[in-house]
């Protein structure tokens, strides 16, 4: 059944046609059908879940050529996990833009475009595929921000799209270099091919630089970040918890996928300065987006601030590249994804109920009105920030405890104090929630559906208690942790 691989992907690019096309006959079907596609491609995921738990890591060779020819995509336990994320996240959005929109079947078409470039990106075996599928995400996800009621979101989608076309060109001129020096882009062939080329040859460092300044965009890490803020602010916001929580998720992987897979840890172990230099970047990532949070009152550009802190975190992960500092990134990359695309369903719930409500102020006692959705903001800010005993605490943990047995203590220290700056920007909206009276209007008490409510209930629960099962989901995930670190 290794065939799963490339229903997976091409089931979601493929239906995306049909929106469009039904157009002609039926304007409404959008919603419904992209709903069964994403519910469809989440239960093969399931049992693609299953198979790599019983026999270990799947590959296919597109068309039965065998590499280096063919296409390979290939799936182990840190790819289901983001795969696993992506889908429930997907399927959570859905469930909210069935009341709060954007509605049309164009819109629809874009959403699956968007799902199937992301779960290519996570099962490509090779690094040009893996260009392809990073600008059908890219492309998708431009077109959608778009997709916003805001006369600003044109110009928040243009300067997406031109931040991330550079990032796109370096990512490129990376991949060229890795095959003018190897004369393959297939991932597993490569670590043999790069040793003999040498890890320090100019060329080698060249193209994992670019390829890292390139992805480094798309995550949106400090100081490449600026597209963020402009296009979570704009597009609507079932996409902005898609840009938020899945965009720089599937980048991310793409980076580690690279770095580990590709380079391996010989790479790092022959360049420790530009290893060093990743720890650094990411830091500063960690700290400039929680500072740039604590300057906004808007809840989107809060948020959206927060991802570019929560991604600088992870990659403090990554960048340490040991065991336990991994998985901490892996679970970290779940757990921020389930919590981030929660809170911006809830800033888009609570600006459908309350008269379009974005501002701190503006959240002031609505708890009296919508304690549900309240008390789900309030978990998902305390998992957000990362305190006891939420996902985001455990992975932050294991973050910190990495950096401890590689003798970084400071960054161990850094870490745990980035708690601080997140508490900073997401409990005044705690205590204006609560603690303030309520004096707007409650606009439109039935915009909120049960489909809504139970959708955030599920996250805040996942974060409340995803880290009590996290010993269970490092044993799950230590092959291919162990295999990314060898």
């Amino acid at each position: 059944m290794d065939w799963l691989l490339a229903v997976i992907v091409l089931l979601p690019l493929l239906s995306a046609t049909v929106p469009i096309a039904a157009t002609v006959r039926w304007k409404g079907v959008g919603w419904s059908f992209a709903s069964l596609i994403v519910t469809v491609t989440f239960g093969l995921s399931v049992i693609l879940t299953w198979m790599v738990a019983r026999d270990g890591q799947q590959s296919h060779e597109l068309g039965g050529v065998p590499t280096p020819y063919g296409i390979e995509l290939f799936a182990d336990e840190f790819s289901i996990v983001v795969i696993l994320l992506v889908l429930l996240v997907c399927l959570g959005v859905l469930v909210y833009t069935r009341v709060g929109g954007p509605r049309g079947n164009a819109f629809y078409g874009g959403f699956l475009l968007l799902v199937g470039g992301m779960l290519g990106i996570l099962l490509t075996g090779d690094l040009f595929n893996m260009y392809v599928f990073l600008e059908i995400m890219a492309i998708s996800s431009y077109a959608l921000v778009s997709a916003s009621k805001y006369r600003w979101s044109t110009y928040a989608a243009f300067k997406y799209l031109l931040v991330g076309t550079v990032g796109a060109g370096f990512y490129l001129l990376g991949v060229a270099l890795m095959l003018a020096s190897t004369g393959t882009l297939t991932m597993r062939r490569l670590p043999e091919l790069l040793a003999d080329v040498g890890y320090t040859d100019p060329v080698v460092t060249a193209a994992f630089v670019l390829i890292t300044v390139g992805l480094g965009i798309k995550i949106a890490l400090f100081p490449v970040h600026t597209w963020l803020a402009d296009a979570h602010a704009s597009a609507p916001d079932g996409i902005s918890a898609v840009i938020s929580a899945l965009v720089p998720a599937v980048a991310l992987y793409a980076f580690a996928r690279v770095m580990f897979t590709v380079f391996t840890m010989d790479f790092l172990a022959a360049n420790p300065t530009i290893s060093n230099l990743l720890l650094v970047a990411a830091l500063f990532s960690l700290f400039a987006g929680g500072f740039f949070a604590l300057l906004q009152d808007h809840i989107k550009l809060v948020l959206a601030y927060s991802t570019v802190s929560q991604f600088g975190l992870i990659f403090v992960g990554i960048a340490i590249a040991n065991e336990t500092a991994v998985f901490g990134s892996i679970l970290q990359i779940f757990g921020h994804g389930v919590v981030k695309a929660s809170l911006f369903v809830l800033a888009g719930m609570f600006a459908l109920r309350f008269g379009g409500i974005r501002t701190l102020e503006e959240y002031a006692g609505v708890a009296k009105r919508a304690p549900v959705m309240a008390g789900a903001f309030a978990v998902l800010a305390v998992a957000m920030i990362g305190l006891p005993p939420t996902v985001g605490f455990v992975g932050k943990w294991y973050i910190a405890l990495g950096a401890f047995e590689e003798g970084m203590w400071l960054v161990s220290l850094l870490v745990l104090g980035s708690t601080l700056l997140s508490a900073g920007y997401l409990l005044p909206f705690v205590n204006r929630i609560y603690f303030h009276p309520f004096d707007g209007e409650d606009v439109d008490p039935t915009a909120i559906t049960k489909g809504m409510l139970i959708a955030i209930v599920i996250g805040a629960v996942i974060g409340l208690t995803l880290g009590f099962a996290s010993a269970e989901i490092q044993e799950a995930v230590s092959g291919a942790v162990e295999g990314l670190v060898a």
